[in-house]
């Protein structure tokens, strides 16, 4: 039986993922759950550029009962998905969905938080699956999301993202030409013995002390670390 055909049940939300080629995987969820959200007098405005499933929205719309969130995926397959996703979980009156390309997005709002998890694609021989094919045709030239999210931020607005640790140098030029600076940075790793493969990257609009830190996932296969349990442990529903 294909699992991907039953939603991933998390604690306080359910998400199909039968219809999109990109499937939930510990990025999202880490970004989900690691992101400050910024806190303002009012209703905060934040914006989820290539939803895929809808996970990072519906994972803000838990942690921030005072959060309207706007969710992009260029992918007609991966808007359906959230929007359906959304329709179902408690929060779908602060959820909302749209079918367009970043490019094209045009809104009266400025936001307070702006997530993305970028579907990135490093060249490879053989395009042999899916995801791999999805990875290519929806591929976000950094530069792009960063300009982007410079027109829709709110004057206090922040961005935040999760890439490979190897363009973290490339990210934050890019990033700091238009304005942004990072803040908060968090390492992950997958054991206390395996090299970096993901950054976790939030850049606000002014140059702020850094903060840095790392995550290991795991000590031993399945085996999570503390630090890991406690960072996800209001989503996952055996952590």
């Amino acid at each position: 039986m294909n699992n991907d055909l039953k939603p991933f049940q998390f604690k306080k939300f359910a998400v199909a993922q039968d219809k999109t080629a990109m499937k939930i995987g510990t990025d999202g969820v880490l970004l989900g759950a690691w992101v400050t959200i910024p806190t303002t007098p009012s209703q905060l405005h934040c914006l989820d550029i290539g939803t895929g499933t809808g996970l990072l929205a519906l994972m803000l719309a838990q942690r921030s009962e005072n959060t309207i969130i706007d969710a992009l995926d260029i992918d007609t397959a991966a808007f359906c998905q959230a929007k359906a996703n959304f329709k179902v979980s408690d929060w779908s009156n602060r959820l909302n969905a749209f079918n367009t390309d970043l490019n094209t997005f045009k809104t009266k709002k400025k936001y307070n938080l702006i997530v993305c998890n970028p579907p990135f694609f490093q060249s490879i021989k053989h395009i042999s699956t899916a995801r791999e094919q999805a990875r290519q045709a929806a591929s976000l030239p950094f530069d792009v999301l960063i300009m982007h999210s410079k027109r829709l931020l709110a004057p206090l607005g922040e961005l935040a993202v999760i890439i490979p640790l190897e363009s973290q140098e490339l990210f934050c030029e890019i990033a700091a030409k238009q304005g942004l600076f990072p803040y908060k940075i968090t390492r992950v790793y997958g054991t206390s013995t395996s090299k970096a493969k993901r950054v976790l990257i939030q850049l606000a609009q002014s140059n702020q002390a850094l903060i840095t830190a790392k995550l290991v996932l795991e000590i031993a296969r399945h085996q999570y670390t503390a630090a890991y349990k406690k960072l996800v442990k209001d989503f996952y529903l055996k952590l």
